[in-house]
């Protein structure tokens, strides 16, 4: 766990996940330094959390790694290409980041002899449709080789699906339009996905750190919810009163499944526990 006073390196930390998991390292009596390729959001990070040391760089970079990592107990690699849809034509950006990056990671840990690294994966590496999900297969895949080759280092990977209204998220994009009464865009209602909460992803972390033994994934018991039952929920909470739900259905779009897994020899998220829409309300 967290030991006071040491320091901890948060990649991607300017991220929506990333800050809320820096506020938590805090909090336990941690220090973080944090490397992105956002100078903007470093800097927003920076006047809220002000004993933060903050790098401006990029996972790629192995010189980069290095100077970030220097002097760290542990790591939190977050720091990922994320879009799906994007990965697909972007597959150079996401290997880079995903792949490459993830290895500047795992050898610069070794380099500094750190006590753990704790990678963040994605329920996409369990069914693999796209590059996003190829791209985080293969670094789990990573943290499984070096685990058996370096069992001086705990190296953990969690896996998990949607945080709830993170970067790039399309609830805050329907949030936008649903209360501006304007027609919101669909790829496939009967599609179903996991969700939970930024605070439910960060408790994860902690858990695995705390209960996992080996790098294998470790995974959340979680119901998923269909897009549509979330779209209703969304309606019924932010949709002006007395307009109706304007819906333009375009179909899955490459890198995408109509159902996903959390566990590759496990059931589809439409065979198991689904969320009400009265439960999506309150979780949105």
């Amino acid at each position: 766990m967290i030991k006071k006073d040491k320091k901890y390196l948060v990649t991607g930390g300017s991220g929506f996940l990333g800050e809320e998991l820096i506020k938590r390292i805090i909090d336990h009596g941690g220090n973080v330094v944090t490397i992105s390729r956002d100078e903007g959001k470093l800097i927003e990070l920076k006047q809220k959390y002000p004993q933060v040391e903050i790098l401006t760089g990029d996972v790629y970079d192995r010189f980069d790694v290095q100077q970030a990592i220097k002097g760290c107990n542990g790591i939190f690699h977050l720091a990922a290409f994320k879009h799906v849809g994007m990965a697909e034509t972007l597959t150079r950006e996401c290997t880079k980041s995903n792949v490459i990056g993830s290895m500047n990671i795992l050898e610069e840990s070794v380099n500094d002899k750190v006590e753990f690294v704790l990678g963040i994966s994605t329920d996409k590496a369990a069914q693999i449709s796209g590059i996003y999900g190829a791209s985080k297969y293969i670094m789990e895949k990573l943290f499984s080789q070096f685990e058996s080759n370096y069992p001086n280092i705990d190296f953990r990977i969690v896996r998990y699906g949607n945080v709830l209204y993170s970067t790039g998220s399309v609830l805050c994009k329907w949030k936008d339009l649903l209360q501006r009464g304007q027609e919101v865009i669909v790829t496939a209602p009967e599609a179903t996905r996991y969700f939970w909460t930024i605070e439910q992803a960060v408790d994860l972390i902690f858990d695995c750190m705390k209960n996992a033994t080996n790098s294998k994934p470790y995974v959340p018991e979680m119901k998923s919810m269909s897009v549509g039952d979330l779209l209703q929920a969304m309606s019924q909470k932010y949709l002006p009163r007395g307009l109706k739900l304007k819906m333009k259905t375009i179909g899955l779009q490459p890198g995408e499944n109509l159902h996903e897994k959390i566990i590759e020899d496990g059931k589809y998220s439409n065979e198991v526990d689904k969320f009400s829409i009265e439960e999506i309300k309150e979780m949105i």
